[in-house]
């Protein structure tokens, strides 16, 4: 009797108690998750949150690949443990030793002498799972990521409210004495500008590019951004595009624009599957692959916050550049794509994309692993 025929007589001799259990867990646990989501995507359209919505199909169409890439390889699994090949191909570029005798039980399902399995049927079924763990890992990671960076924001919320109280102060003084636009906001947005070009660029060592890079770099680990900074980024905003608004919610907008950039950082894009078909290519015993990868996401990660730190010290050095003449006007602050490496700030957005797959991937791989070794 072959593996499939025993594998057959098994399933018939199993109890239908048993079968129905089985089935209804798995049933059960895909349909509450399938609802979980619709009801989800439900309460996001009725907020109105059209980014977060569109992320959340992106997590789906994953979930979705994820599960033909299951159901392909269930489907083609006797298909590929049937493919031979010879033994001596099988020992070139091995992730970890193997011993003899487990050649030797994969050449008996071979009929030719020499030949193995291409793949053993554990193999394939290791392989099932950590796809599936990569996945599933990568859709909570990226979940966890938006809660963390919205409760980084929500600090925002305090400096935004300051600056509407003392917004509508003004302006209600100015109603009061019966003038139109009040020079006092021109004056708020004065004041907010010189605090950010003060702390940004002052000194003339700042205008050094080894001191300023060095000081973005550093600036990252702690205040990233700070209330003067968020205060001259929102008046040169409002300045420049509401003039007329001086109580326009700044953090409002900055949440709508995350939330739209944030659902093109999610899923796994092409490339990242070719990503990770190329560490299992070079995952090769001694070249220590994996413990140099993990460098990379935390390299990648200190270069994008040091370039986005030296972007806001460029902004507040153009600033100060704009007042080297007598004026009574506001510093310029003109955010520019100059700024960013070839003037495209759609590189930074795939840096951020390929460090949230490749955090992903690091820990799915260890869980595999630690799954692999308590199963051993």
């Amino acid at each position: 009797m072959g593996e499939e025929e025993a594998a057959a007589a098994k399933l018939a001799f199993t109890p239908t108690w048993v079968l129905a259990i089985v089935c209804l867990v798995i049933v059960s646990i895909s349909l509450a998750a399938e609802r979980f989501l619709h009801y989800l995507g439900k309460c996001l359209k009725h907020k109105k949150q059209k980014a977060l919505f569109s992320a959340l199909q992106r997590l789906k169409e994953e979930l979705m690949l994820l599960g033909f890439i299951s159901f392909v390889l269930s489907l083609s699994q006797g298909f590929i443990t049937s493919i031979c090949i010879p033994e001596t191909s099988t020992g070139i570029m091995l992730p970890c030793k193997r011993d003899n005798h487990i050649v030797a039980e994969g050449a008996k399902i071979c009929k030719k002498k020499g030949d193995v399995p291409l793949l053993s049927l554990e193999a394939l079924h290791q392989l099932h799972i950590f796809i599936f763990v990569l996945g599933l890992v990568h859709v909570v990671f990226c979940a966890a990521t938006i809660l963390f960076g919205g409760a980084k924001m929500r600090k925002w919320k305090h400096w935004e409210t300051e600056i509407h109280r003392e917004v509508q102060k003004k302006l209600q003084q100015a109603n009061s004495e019966g003038k139109g636009t009040p020079s006092s906001i021109v004056v708020l947005h004065r004041s907010h500008q010189d605090e950010f070009v003060r702390e940004r660029a002052k000194g003339s060592w700042m205008k050094l590019a080894v001191v300023s890079w060095i000081t973005a770099f550093l600036k990252q680990f702690h205040d990233s951004v700070s209330k003067s900074d968020y205060e001259a980024l929102r008046s040169a905003f409002i300045v420049m595009h509401y003039p007329q608004k001086p109580d326009f919610d700044f953090h409002k907008y900055m949440i709508r624009a995350v939330e739209h950039e944030f659902k093109r950082v999610v899923g796994i894009s092409w490339y990242l599957w070719l990503f990770v078909i190329v560490f299992l290519l070079l995952n090769i015993n001694g070249w220590h692959t994996y413990f140099w990868l993990a460098f990379l996401p935390l390299f990648l990660l200190l270069i994008v916050g040091a370039k986005l730190e030296h972007i806001i010290t460029r902004l507040a050095q153009e600033a100060a550049a704009s007042l080297s003449k007598d004026t009574e006007e506001a510093p310029k602050i003109k955010p520019s794509k100059g700024h960013f490496w070839f003037h495209k700030p759609e590189l930074v957005l795939h840096m951020i994309h390929f460090i949230l797959f490749q955090n992903s991937f690091e820990i799915g791989f260890f869980f595999w692993v630690l799954k692999g070794s308590v199963r051993a």
